[in-house]
């Protein structure tokens, strides 16, 4: 009996040391690029892996694997499989579909402050509120996000665009919102909830922007706020609105101190003007607002300006700052930013104002942009131009592709 139970034992130590070399033996993944798709599914079924199979556009024949998740030749320690296929399309009929141009030229919208007024309520043109049409009344603003989503844009941050990363679906173009001034109509807080976040009034523009977000998930929702030294006048909620932009999608820029006008000071007042707000923004959200001047006025009109060079770098009593980018009040579209012709430190800015199609309003932009838009292809990290603009190139970090 007890070599019985000795010989049992004996076998079950075998059985388990077998199950045990069994389970830690690697099993090497295979090259998946000349299998069939039948194929793939045995080889998944067989090594007990989920498989999640894509297509992708390539010049690749129909069916053919473009990518597997796991590497030939590594050990398989995942049970997930992804393959991605070629839908037999080719990336040039796919780019001639959608007029992929990512040469085109991209709007960058200058609001300032929106009202909860109507349209046919205002004196003005449109949904001017004032005569300038530096101010929208809410339903105006509504009507032009409309008009932006369903003509194929979508918004990116600013930031991205002057540092040219541009991620945009294929087939759509790229916008960019932004307001100066720091109005309190832009965030208006209605108070605190029982968790101390602040309450934005819906009727303000980030509520109005945030009504977007769930409205049109794919819009990206983003704005730039560019601010003076009263922020967003509500100095009981100004640090809390600053923390909840940033934390929120959205960005804030420098709009200077006093809303200067470099064309009529010095430039140790220019140097102080920038140097105060970039301080002011360190005090409250250091490391997370943009270091992007919106000038004031438009000025100086020009980037030969003396004054020009210290709202890019200058200091003012110990603090050193620099700039990225600066922002004109100007009237219409700018260059790509793979385009040679792109000053990504002098950008123009389209005043978003209703003037019956003249004057470079929001209205005759769009029609100027039908036909010569950044189009993405939906890559972020490839430039896709048609062929003709071949010459207008200008970036050594990104794989071009012409077609």
């Amino acid at each position: 009996m007890r070599k019985k139970i000795i010989l049992i034992i004996l076998v079950s130590i075998f059985i388990i040391t077998m199950v045990v070399i069994n389970l830690n033996k690697e099993v090497i993944m295979v090259d998946l690029s000349n299998y069939t798709i039948e194929e793939i599914k045995n080889y998944a079924a067989k090594n007990n892996l989920k498989l999640t199979i894509k297509e992708e556009y390539s010049d690749l024949k129909k069916g053919s694997v473009i990518s597997q998740s796991i590497k030939a030749g590594s050990a398989i320690k995942t049970n997930k499989l992804i393959i991605t296929i070629s839908n037999g399309i080719s990336y040039s009929e796919v780019y001639s579909t959608y007029k992929v141009n990512e040469l085109g030229y991209i709007p960058v919208m200058m609001y300032h402050g929106t009202h909860n007024v109507k349209s046919s309520d205002t004196a003005y043109t449109g949904g001017n509120v004032d005569k300038e049409g530096y101010q929208r009344t809410n339903e105006a603003f509504k009507k032009d996000l409309e008009f932006y989503y369903q003509e194929g844009y979508r918004m990116i941050r600013l930031e991205d665009y002057v540092n040219g990363s541009i991620d945009v679906e294929i087939g759509k173009s790229p916008i960019v919102l932004t307001f100066d001034d720091g109005l309190q109509n832009n965030i208006n807080v209605l108070g605190l909830d029982d968790n101390g976040e602040i309450i934005i009034d819906p009727n303000s523009t980030v509520g109005i922007l945030e009504s977007y977000k769930e409205k049109y998930p794919d819009f990206n929702v983003t704005a730039t706020f560019f601010v003076n030294g009263g922020l967003f006048q509500q100095p009981k909620y100004n640090n809390q609105i600053l923390k909840w932009l940033v934390h929120h999608g959205y960005d804030v820029g420098n709009h200077s101190y006093g809303h200067a006008n470099f064309k009529h000071i010095n430039t140790e007042q220019t140097q102080k003007e920038i140097a105060r707000l970039y301080q002011q923004l360190d005090s409250i959200i250091k490391n997370q607002y943009v270091n992007i001047v919106a000038l004031p006025f438009g000025s100086p009109f020009v980037d030969t300006h003396p004054n020009y060079k210290y709202i890019l770098e200058g200091t003012y009593q110990d603090y050193n700052y620099q700039t990225i980018s600066t922002l004109k009040v100007g009237y219409k579209s700018d260059y790509s930013p793979f385009d040679k012709r792109f000053n990504s430190k002098f950008i123009n800015r389209i005043r978003a104002y209703d003037n019956n199609g003249t004057e470079f309003d929001i209205e005759m932009n769009f029609k100027l942009l039908k036909n010569n838009k950044y189009v993405s292809d939906g890559n972020v990290n490839k430039i896709v131009i048609p062929k003709t603009e071949i010459s207008n190139i200008n970036s050594n970090y990104k794989e071009v592709v012409t077609y």
